[in-house]
C-alpha cells in the first residue's frame, strides 16, 4: 500500500499551513472544517505570526511541531510552497494537499516541477495544486474549504475543477447524497485519477466512483487501473472539453490537455466506464449505485400509471441499449384480476390513471416479488385520486417487510408539490426516486449496462 495515499485517506495528523484567525481566508476555514466536522487525528495550525488559532496552539513551521506529522495542507502564495513542502519533507510528512494555485495553470510549470521534485526527495506524495482540498467522512476529515456539513455514504467524488467541485458538495447535502470522499486533484502535478481510483477500488466505504475529468495524465495506466476496478465497482465519468472551444477552456483553466473525443469514448467503452452526458445525470446514476442491490439478470419490469410516461421510459431504455421484453406470464397472471380490464398488460404495465393508492403500491410490489423480474421501474404521474406521499410511504412500509431490497428499484414521481415531498421521503428511506421519468429510465439503464460491460470485462480475462 503506497503510504502517501493511505496518509491521504487515513491520517493520524494533520497540519495545516496557511491557517489564519480571519474567517474567510481559505486557511481559517479549512481549520474551521476540520475542527467542526469532528476529524479523529491531531490538527496543528501553522502560522508564523500567531499563537493559537481557532483555540487550536498554533506553530510557527511544520519542522516546529512536537509530535508526528502525517499530512500538511498548504494554503500559502505559490512561490512559499517550495519552502513549505521542504520543511514538511524533513519532518517525515507523507503527503501534501496543495490548494495554493499560481502553478501551471498560469504558465508556472517550473515551480510545480519543483515541489513535486522536492517531495520525492522525501517520499512525500502531493496532491494538487490548485485544488479545494479533500474530504473523508469515514475519519470525519473534511481538509477543504468546501461547506462543512457532507453527509456520509459511500459515493466517491474524484473532480479535477475546484470551484465546479464545491458547488456539487453544496448539492449532494441538498440532494442527500451520502458520499465516501470527495477529492479534488486540479493540475494532478503528482496523484492522479489512476492513483485514487487504485486506492478507492479497495475501499470498503466506496460502493460507486464518479470523476469530473477534462484530461488524463497517463492514459496507459488510467487504462490498466480503470480496467480492473470496473470488475470490482462502477466508475462514472463528466468528460469535459469534448468540442475545440471546450478544450481550449480547460487548457487555460488547469493547464491539461483535454484530448480527443472520440478516443476517450473508446477508451470508456474498453474499460468497462460509463460515460455520463451531464452531471445531474452522473450524479443520478450515483445515487443509485450507492443505494441498490447489484442487478444480476432477469427481466426489467415498467410499472406506470401514465401511458405518455410509458412511452418516454421506453425510449430513453432503448436510446440506453436497454430494451424492455414481454413480462413474465405469471406476473400477467397475479395482476390481471387486480387492475381495470382496460389496463395494459404489456411492458410498460399501465395500471391506468383510475388506479387507487393501494392498487398502485400493489402492482408495484406484485413486479418487485415476481422470481423472474430482475428490476422494476415504478413510474407514477399525480392524479386526483393518488396521495403521492401515500404511496411513498406504503412503498417504503412495503419494501422494509420484505427485508430491504434484493433487485433495483428506481421510482419517477411527477407532479406538484406534493410530489417533491414523496420523492424526498423515498430517497432518505434509500429508494433512488427523480422528478421526471427519463431521468429514472437513465438511471436505471445504467444499472443494467454496468452489470452487462462487468461480466463482459471478467469473461474477457478468463478467455
Amino acid at each position: 500500500m503506497d503510504r502517501g495515499l493511505e496518509s491521504l485517506f487515513k491520517p493520524r495528523s494533520i497540519a495545516v499551513v496557511g491557517a489564519s484567525r480571519q474567517p474567510g481566508k481559505i486557511g481559517y476555514e479549512v481549520l474551521r472544517n476540520l475542527i467542526e466536522y469532528g476529524f479523529s487525528g491531531k490538527i496543528y495550525p501553522v502560522n508564523p505570526k500567531a499563537e493559537e488559532i481557532l483555540g487550536l496552539k498554533n506553530y510557527p513551521s511544520v519542522s516546529a511541531i512536537p509530535d508526528e506529522v502525517d499530512m500538511v495542507v498548504v494554503s500559502v502564495p505559490a512561490n512559499l510552497v517550495p519552502d513549505v513542502i521542504e520543511d514538511a519533507g524533513k519532518k517525515g510528512a507523507k503527503v501534501a494537499v496543495v490548494i495554493s494555485s499560481g502553478f501551471k495553470e498560469v504558465g508556472r510549470q517550473d515551480l510545480e516541477d519543483r515541489v513535486v521534485s522536492i517531495a520525492k526527495k522525501y517520499g512525500m506524495r502531493v496532491l494538487g495544486p490548485n485544488i479545494f482540498g479533500m474530504i473523508y467522512t469515514p475519519v470525519r476529515m473534511n481538509a477543504s474549504f468546501g461547506p462543512k456539513d457532507v453527509i456520509p455514504g459511500h459515493v466517491a467524488f474524484i473532480t479535477q475543477s475546484g470551484a465546479l467541485g464545491i458547488a456539487l458538495m453544496g448539492m449532494t447535502i441538498v440532494e442527500r447524497i451520502g458520499v465516501s470522499a470527495i477529492i479534488s486533484i486540479g493540475n494532478k502535478s503528482d496523484i492522479d485519477d489512476a492513483d485514487l481510483l487504485e486506492y478507492l477500488m479497495h475501499d470498503e466505504h466506496t460502493k460507486v466512483i464518479l470523476i469530473y475529468l477534462e484530461g488524463v495524465k497517463d492514459g496507459r495506466r488510467f487504462i490498466e487501473v480503470a480496467r480492473k476496478v470496473s470488475k470490482v465497482k462502477p466508475i462514472i465519468v463528466v468528460k469535459a472539453g469534448k468540442t475545440h472551444v471546450g478544450a481550449k477552456a480547460v487548457a487555460s483553466h488547469t493547464g491539461s490537455l483535454a484530448g480527443n473525443v472520440v478516443i476517450y469514448t473508446t477508451v470508456f467503452k474498453q474499460t468497462g466506464i460509463l460515460e455520463a452526458r451531464t452531471v445531474e445525470e452522473a450524479f443520478d446514476w450515483a445515487r443509485a449505485f450507492s443505494y441498490l442491490p447489484e442487478y444480476r439478470e432477469g427481466d426489467l419490469v415498467v410499472v406506470t400509471n401514465g401511458g405518455g410516461a410509458g412511452v418516454l421510459v421506453t425510449d430513453t431504455l432503448a436510446l440506453n441499449n436497454v430494451l424492455l421484453s414481454p413480462p413474465p406470464e405469471k406476473l400477467v397472471a397475479d395482476l390481471k384480476p387486480k387492475l381495470p380490464g382496460f389496463a395494459s398488460l404489456g411492458n410498460p404495465i399501465d395500471v391506468t390513471g383510475m388506479i387507487t393508492n393501494e392498487g398502485y403500491v400493489d402492482a408495484l410490489m406484485t413486479a418487485l416479488t415476481n422470481d423472474k423480474v430482475g428490476a422494476v421501474l415504478g413510474i407514477y404521474c399525480q392524479t386526483a385520486v393518488t396521495d403521492p406521499t401515500v404511496i411513498a410511504s406504503e412503498i417504503i412500509r412495503k419494501v422494509k417487510e420484505l427485508g430491504g431490497l434484493n433487485k433495483p428499484l428506481v421510482i419517477s414521481f411527477i407532479g406538484g408539490e406534493e410530489v417533491y415531498w414523496a420523492i424526498q421521503k423515498l430517497n432518505s428511506a434509500g429508494i433512488p426516486a427523480y422528478p421526471m421519468p427519463e431521468r429514472a429510465a437513465s438511471t436505471m439503464a445504467a444499472l443494467i449496462n454496468y452489470y452487462r460491460v462487468r461480466e463482459r470485462l471478467k469473461q474477457n480475462e478468463s478467455s
